[in-house]
């Protein structure tokens, strides 16, 4: 760990820093595959297994041991490379990177060096004002995961901790590493455009059904790099100014978190360049509890690693036909896709904004395609499940709830079975595991009254009880009927059919 000589200074507000000085970032990202077996050898890939049960010889790095290439990870690389315009190399191979650590049992991670399998693309990512950003990218590669490190003790971090446990059921998980070049010319929207080409490329794995791309379990995590430098001066090309040092955040696993990464480290470094002070190269880490970062080890480089060819490994040759026949089953780019949803649904840009977030897009269209309205399906979704799965900590779609069952409780409204309230405890029952709208609303008892006889009865009491409201009713005060709709209403619990019942009273009362 590199020792701090110097305390930093308080961080300027990031908005004085952005005045003051031109951002340059980069962002490394990790994408973990949803290969059933990891890159090198037939061990499972299953999350949350017991500790160390899904190792073998091969990703343990045991003496002897011959790793084998995942040609499924090969596959979804070429997809995910034709979708970031990267060219495909003709010719990729792995190589050892050296490093010690206990995460890697073998002392070295295999990895691809200076022959990656993807070069040269880019992501286009639409900003909040809706201008359109182009990110650069300069290689796309695979390599292996490293183990799991836990921390007891302290704040969870290395730093402080009593002791490390290490799980490696995670080393040798298949990877693609996706290194952008140099971003400049951001400005304030920095952090921005940081999020946004971390979201896009969430979307684009998912989109290309290579990873679950969930943030949370670290199947997507990001290193971000930033530098700042001086503003150009007046009349002097910007990106003739040379790049600062820079410092790279570590294993950042939140979209919220990128931005606030880049806004504290953005405002610590031109803190210490307002006072003459140098900005280390070096790894930091992430706080979220305290949303800031702190030193970690010095920024090593390539030569570091000591990287040299796998030899254990032949290059990767792909068929140039195999390629184009990948290139037949990429899907339709994220970002046009919601536009053309966004088009077809009628949503505003806000609403459309709370279902990409929330991760309801395919929801809603599965619900759609069931023959829900996008409205009624927007409803569903964005409201009552909404709550439910924020109150439950878990995403959308681990619901029990399928778009099936909308489409069927929108049926029973449709029908007039159900009204709006009894329809959202039929999905309560739903969700509880009760069965399916129609099945709840039988076993509840929950199917809207409409019976003239038990109906007339209600509202006959109603009316006995409310002789004031009648007499309003009688003098053309109409709307007093409500009143009386309300009182048969909680007379029946909500079931009964609410229309039914004014017709009724108005022809009991001789309106």
């Amino acid at each position: 760990m590199t020792a701090q000589t110097d305390m930093d200074p308080t961080p300027l507000d990031f908005d004085e820093a952005m005045e003051r000085f031109d951002p340059v970032f980069g962002i490394e990202v990790h994408v973990e595959l949803n290969t059933k077996t990891k890159m090198f050898c037939s061990c499972p890939t299953t999350f949350g297994a017991p500790p160390n049960t899904a190792v073998c010889p091969v990703c343990l790095g045991l003496p002897g041991s011959m790793p084998v290439v995942n040609h499924k990870a090969i596959e979804s690389a070429i997809r995910l490379g034709l979708a970031l315009h990267c060219s495909i190399a003709p010719s990729s191979r792995f190589a050892r990177k050296q490093y010690f650590y206990p995460d890697v049992s073998k002392d070295y991670q295999i990895s691809q060096y200076d022959e990656p399998i993807d070069a040269d693309g880019y992501l286009d990512v639409t900003l909040a004002d809706g201008s359109i950003f182009r990110v650069q990218i300069e290689r796309a590669h695979m390599e292996e995961d490293a183990a799991k490190n836990t921390h007891i003790g302290g704040t969870g971090h290395i730093q402080g901790a009593a002791y490390s446990l290490v799980d490696y059921n995670r080393c040798g998980t298949p990877l693609i590493e996706i290194v952008t070049r140099p971003v400049e010319g951001t400005g304030a929207h920095v952090a921005e455009v940081a999020r946004a080409y971390v979201a896009g490329l969430r979307d684009l794995v998912i989109a290309l059904g290579i990873s679950d791309a969930r943030m949370d379990r670290g199947s997507i995590r990001a290193d971000v790099n930033l530098s700042l430098r001086p503003k150009a001066a007046p009349g002097e090309d910007q990106s003739t100014v040379p790049l600062g040092r820079r410092s790279e955040t570590k294993n950042v696993n939140s979209l919220r978190a990128i931005e606030q990464a880049i806004r504290f480290e953005a405002g610590r470094q031109a803190a210490r360049l307002a006072a003459g002070l140098t900005v280390k190269q070096e790894t930091r880490m992430w706080h979220e509890e305290s949303k800031d970062t702190t030193p970690g080890r010095s920024k090593e480089t390539a030569e570091d690693y000591r990287y040299f060819p796998e030899p254990d490994l032949l290059p990767v040759v792909p068929d140039p036909a195999w390629i184009e026949e990948l290139r037949g089953t990429l899907p339709e780019p994220p970002a046009q896709r919601r536009a053309r949803l966004q088009k077809e649904w009628g949503y505003s840009d806000l609403e459309m904004r709370d279902v990409v977030n929330a991760g309801a897009i395919d929801l809603v269209e599965q619900t759609v395609a069931a023959g829900v309205t996008a409205a009624a399906a927007r409803k569903w979704w964005m409201g009552e499940l909404a709550r439910t799965a924020n109150e439950q900590g878990v995403e959308l779609v681990e619901l029990t709830v399928t778009p099936q069952d909308i489409a069927e409780l929108e049926q029973l409204i449709a029908g007039g079975k159900l009204n709006d309230k009894l329809a959202r405890q039929a999905l309560a029952g739903t969700l509880q595991g009760e069965g399916s709208p129609a099945h709840v609303m039988e076993a509840r008892g929950l199917a809207v009254v409409s019976d003239d006889s038990a109906l007339t009865k209600a509202v006959d009491d109603a009316l006995a009880a409310n002789p004031d409201i009648v007499e309003k009713i009688k003098g053309g005060k109409v709307k007093a009927a409500g009143a009386i709709v309300g009182a048969v209403m909680k007379a029946t619990r909500g079931q009964a059919d609410a229309g039914r019942v004014r017709e009724l009273i108005m022809e009991r009362v001789g309106v």
